[in-house]
């Protein structure tokens, strides 16, 4: 659909909704970044008063493509009542439906790809100029990075991506479709993101990739792994924590394990998915790897660093999984004492392998196992909370609590959340904190008196000041 420019009012205020993962959330942020930078677009948390509305899409999710097109259809009429105001859609739907989107959803504006997110200041002055709405869902490698402005820091921890994209092809996933194959960025590059994070006050990083453990050297560092890089991370002043997600077990490697060991900066928790404990099912996901192979990787982690929080990720009832299947996959959750995970009943994704398979599984038989399986690792979880109470952790504080702003939030190494008062000096500070006491989801502590006099005083002052 061809449209002349709509208004010369000039844009000034951008929505973001986010869908999926950690690396969608990466990216929106620097799709606000590079707005921000060259637009001047300032973000907004109403689409109502957005000159710019951008959905962020995810395809993982069972009928996400109609999930967006909902979304898109409940902006329509502020676009109705604001011609000027310009739609778009981005991430992995936008990949998967490109110009079909368009097709369904003539007033949208903008359709991009996790790949040319960086180039939306462009398709945004095509539209505008043309009157024809603008697609761009192509595969430019790396360009992504080299084009993208430094990032806004909020805090004291910020993520870095040193990967794209994924070559497993699991026969479930429709992620290497959409995000294109495993592109890893330049060492040289991602250190030097990471020392002006430094630099800016950020005092832990978290490395994103879709198998983040891929990542490969290129040039004079072709011979560098992942392991390598963790090393040089850590050795960049300023940084004081590190973490990392997702990883793939075909690609934990000795070395990274050994990691584990070394560096005293790499936080002790690894998110590790599994998706299944029956082998028979994991050779039809084309996992590339045996129920036996993984737990040896989370024992030689645990050996490697003892405190270590192991998290995961499961699909339940994948095509043909029995009852028999799915109590290998119990039995797994319960050897391996997981501290976390995401649960999923399956269901299909297009243009996937599995998608030609028979869903055999029940949709009840889904949910319930779903509830089996989650009841198991929130156990496990809620034991390991129970066992830190009295330990001193090292945190970073993060800002206020979300449930009392009055008090601070901190981050433990095992990614635990812990809420405390404390003065509001404390935060982006790395501290220590005695553990007293387990909750649902979170930790509760205070500061010790192990820390300098002036900052003790003020956390002490402030929980008298919280008593009274």
């Amino acid at each position: 659909m061809t449209c002349p420019p709509s208004s010369d009012r000039p844009m000034r205020k951008l929505y973001i909704r986010t869908f999926g993962c950690q690396m969608n959330e990466y990216d929106s942020d620097k799709m606000a970044d590079i707005l921000h930078a060259r637009n001047g677009l300032e973000q907004v948390s109403d689409p109502a008063e957005a000159d710019v509305i951008l959905f962020n899409t995810c395809s993982v999710r069972e009928k996400a493509q109609e999930k967006v097109f909902n979304d898109l259809g409940r902006v329509r009429e502020l676009k109705a009542a604001r011609p000027g105001v310009l739609i778009g859609v981005g991430g992995c739907v936008a990949s998967q439906e490109g110009e079909s989107i368009i097709g369904r959803a003539p007033y949208v504006d903008l359709v991009f790809g996790p790949q040319t997110l960086h180039r939306l200041p462009e398709m945004i002055a095509q539209r505008l100029s043309s009157g024809r709405p603008q697609v761009d869902i192509s595969f430019p490698e790396i360009e992504k990075f080299d084009n993208l402005p430094p990032a806004r820091i909020e805090g004291a921890s910020a993520y870095v991506s040193v990967m794209e994209g994924c070559s497993k092809y699991c026969s479930y996933c429709i992620v290497p479709y959409t995000r294109g194959e495993e592109i890893s960025r330049p060492l040289e590059d991602v250190l030097v993101e990471v020392a002006e994070l430094a630099q800016r006050g950020v005092h832990e990083v978290i490395l994103l990739g879709q198998n983040v453990n891929a990542w490969r050297g290129s040039g004079d560092d072709a011979d560098a792994d992942f392991a390598a890089l963790l090393d040089c991370v850590c050795e960049i002043p300023g940084i004081e924590r590190v973490r990392y997600t997702t990883s793939h077990p075909r690609e934990f490697s000795d070395r990274l394990v050994d990691a584990h060991a070394r560096l005293q900066k790499l936080a002790a928790h690894v998110h590790l998915p599994v998706q299944s404990g029956s082998d028979r099912v994991l050779a039809a996901m084309k996992r590339g790897y045996t129920a036996l192979e993984y737990k040896s990787i989370v024992r030689r982690l645990r050996r490697a660093c003892p405190d270590i929080s192991i998290t995961s990720d499961f699909i339940v009832g994948f095509p043909g999984e029995s009852e028999e299947d799915f109590v290998h996959t119990l039995k797994l959750a319960e050897a391996m004492a997981f501290d976390g995970s995401f649960c999923f009943a399956y269901s299909a994704r297009p243009g996937t392998p599995a998608s030609g398979m028979a869903d055999d599984v029940p949709a009840d038989v889904k949910n319930a196992r779903v509830r089996r399986l989650q009841a198991l690792v929130d156990a496990t979880a809620a034991a390991v909370s129970e066992s830190m109470i009295g330990s001193l952790q090292r945190v970073l504080v993060t800002g206020p609590s979300r449930r009392d702003p009055s008090e601070l939030a901190a981050r433990t190494s095992n990614n635990r959340v812990v809420n405390f008062a404390g003065a509001a000096r404390l935060v982006g500070r790395m501290i220590d904190i005695e553990i007293t006491e387990a909750r649902a989801h979170t930790l509760r502590g205070v500061v010790p008196g192990s820390l300098p006099p002036q900052l003790a005083d003020d956390a002490a002052g402030v929980a008298a000041g919280a008593a009274r």
